[in-house]
């Protein structure tokens, strides 16, 4: 019966892969501004000295370009940061539909930049696709994780962090100056992101609601019942129902999950805390430095073709999240974070001695390309993908969103400051450079050690109960007569509107 339970149907599938599609359009437009650089920078040029009749000065030109490149981030911050506002009220599947609407319409903005001769339509187009990425971060994992079975969890999970490297190789292919990436056709590649929005949206409309929402939040028994079925492709799905009945009791018996009570309560604190600092290891591990100056790191070790070995970079980023995803039922979130922060930590000492000694000796160089695979591959093995699926794991439904939301602000925050700070690091620190992250590797190792537990074929409620630091639970009148009325009738309707996330 448990492996029925957890087997693998075409329903399941379908929704989780059409989820998938958000997680793609942010690894896309993270990195999809990189390889056009330098004809957007032309457009921006040419576009001033038509309004001014003067060339736009050096100053002029890098604040545009960072301002086109930071201002992402900042959408992304934002977006992330209100994922709370909508799952609760919409519905997760109906938030992933919803704002496709960004989508679109960022794709547009950046898409007519060229046509219509405005870099502010650019620069806006970027804040608002940044905004619907935020957004798709927080929703992506909290609709995978509870559609999927408990055993299989971890394995879908990572899927969000395999749609992520697929979009950002997608976009350092389509990048290519021999693709789109060419003076005529970069409105293209930036606007392409409307196809996969609109794919979503019509897909999305074949994929059912989160059966948890259904049934804890909306308190729609029936409706939940025929999901799961579909879902796990058996018609006894009573332990499932049960589980959230019980789950459902208990948020009724606590207080408001609320940002700030998130960090208020015993209860919550200590997974909050892991929450954010497994959001910071991944930002903070040095892997977005790698990949923002990937090609500039390839040609100090003297590759003629830097380009084609950044892309080869995110082929091994690809590749070692599908291997990431076979594992992690069977090792464990914990062990394969700890292994691949072990693992970027020895990689980044050694890309750090090939940078320093490689005038002394040239063959250092296929040493440093070598570090740098290891690195990015090492990073998908825990790093990349468990960050983003545990934090959903944490927590049970009540506070779930606006922990979401909360790690979700952590990790984009966390993007933007090192895509700020790392050139002046840089600039100072030259090949010692990745030494900062070799320190904040070993601090995030330790912390994972000591703190956080493992996840692994554990229910949400049971999970939950890992950072109880009240006395022991013991069922109360309260809570029986709760149980008794969820069993009954399964309504749960009024229960849930006292866990609402503002």
């Amino acid at each position: 019966m448990e492996s029925e339970k957890t087997k693998v149907t075409c329903n399941l599938l379908f929704a989780v892969s059409v989820a998938v599609i958000g997680s793609l359009q942010f690894g896309y437009n993270t990195g999809v501004i990189n390889a056009p650089s330098a004809v957007i920078k032309e457009f921006y040029n040419v576009t001033w000295m038509t309004r001014t009749g003067a060339a736009m000065t050096d100053s002029v030109s890098t604040l545009l370009w960072s301002l086109s490149v930071a201002i992402f981030s900042v959408g992304g911050m934002i977006g992330s940061f209100s994922v709370g506002l909508f799952v609760d009220r919409f519905g997760r599947r109906n938030s992933m539909l919803m704002v496709n609407i960004l989508g679109i319409l960022g794709g547009a903005l950046m898409g007519f930049s060229k046509l219509s001769g405005s870099f502010e339509m650019l620069i806006i187009g970027r804040l608002v696709i940044g905004l619907f990425c935020g957004l798709c971060t927080g929703f992506v994992p909290i609709y995978i994780g509870e559609v999927s079975p408990t055993k299989l969890r971890g394995a879908f999970g990572t899927l969000h962090q395999l749609g992520v490297v697929i979009g950002i190789l997608i976009a350092q292919i389509f990048g290519l100056e021999a693709i789109m990436g060419s003076d005529t056709l970069w409105p293209l590649l930036l606007g392409f992101t409307i196809f996969p929005a609109i794919l979503q949206s019509i897909a999305l409309l074949f994929c059912p609601e989160s059966p948890r929402f259904l049934l804890i939040n909306k308190a729609q028994e029936v409706e939940a019942t025929q999901v799961l079925r579909k879902l796990r492709g058996i018609d006894d799905v009573s332990q499932d129902i049960q589980e959230m009945k019980e789950e459902s009791a208990k948020m009724a018996l606590e207080k408001k999950a609320t940002m700030i009570e998130l960090f208020r309560s015993a209860n919550y604190r200590q997974p909050i805390i892991i929450a954010i600092v497994l959001q910071l290891s991944q930002q903070l591990s040095g892997i977005n430095a790698v990949f923002y100056y990937s090609t500039d790191i390839f040609k100090e070790a003297g590759v003629e073709q830097p380009i084609y070995a950044t892309i080869g970079a995110g082929a091994v980023n690809t590749v070692f999240t599908i291997v990431s995803l076979f594992l992690v039922e069977r090792a464990g979130r914990r062990t394969l974070h700890l292994i691949g922060l072990g693992g970027m930590a020895g990689c980044a000492v050694l890309m750090t001695l090939a940078l320093v000694f490689l005038k002394t000796y040239t063959w250092l160089s296929y040493v440093s390309i070598i570090a740098i695979f290891g690195f990015v591959a090492f990073f998908e093995m825990g790093p990349g993908p468990i960050p983003w699926f545990i934090v959903a794991e944490l927590f049970s439904q009540g506070p779930r969103p606006a922990a979401m939301a909360i790690a979700g602000f952590c990790n984009w925050s966390s993007n933007f400051l090192v895509g700020i700070l790392f050139p002046y690091a840089e600039a100072a620190l030259k090949a010692y450079v990745f030494i900062i992250f070799v320190i904040f590797l070993v601090l995030f190792f330790i912390f994972t050690y000591f703190m956080v537990p493992e996840t692994r074929g554990r229910t949400f409620e049971d999970i939950a109960k890992t950072f109880k630091t009240s006395e022991p639970q013991v069922e109360s009148p309260g809570e029986k007569g709760l149980m008794m009325e969820l069993n009954n009738t399964g309504s749960a309707k009024d229960l849930s509107k006292n866990n609402s996330v503002i």
